[in-house]
């Protein structure tokens, strides 16, 4: 394989939105870590779930942010475009964490699942 050299005609720019798509993957990860590192803590010691089923509920979150990637993809080729799924997912996961902030059961699973939905595109 060669790689260009000086003087040879060569995109010397990186593609347009590629910003926006950076700072979003940023904040998506610093998203889903932070929730990583916090959620079994949290269903212990706050909701008083046993570490099992706390345990259960990690899986299933960690699972799912895994999985939907592959239906927001499809979603974003066939249908709305990546610039649209690239802010409909980071408008999903604002509206995740801001759910998450309102102490309740529902909230929080409604939270989870926005970020779950958010991610995947």
């Amino acid at each position: 394989m060669d790689f260009p050299r000086e003087g040879d005609e060569m995109i010397k720019s990186h593609p347009r939105g590629i910003y926006i798509l950076f700072f979003t993957e940023m904040w998506e990860r610093f998203s889903y870590y932070g929730m990583r590192a916090i959620l079994i803590l949290y269903l212990v010691k706050y909701f008083n779930y046993s570490d099992a089923f706390a345990g259960s509920v990690y899986g299933a979150y960690t699972g799912l942010v895994y999985l939907t990637p592959i239906l927001g993809g499809y979603i974003a080729d066939k249908f709305i475009g990546f610039k649209n799924a690239i802010f409909l997912g980071g408008i999903l996961m604002m509206f995740g964490h801001i759910s998450l902030a309102i102490s309740s059961i529902e909230f929080f699973y409604l939270g989870l699942l926005l970020i779950i939905l958010g991610n995947g595109f």
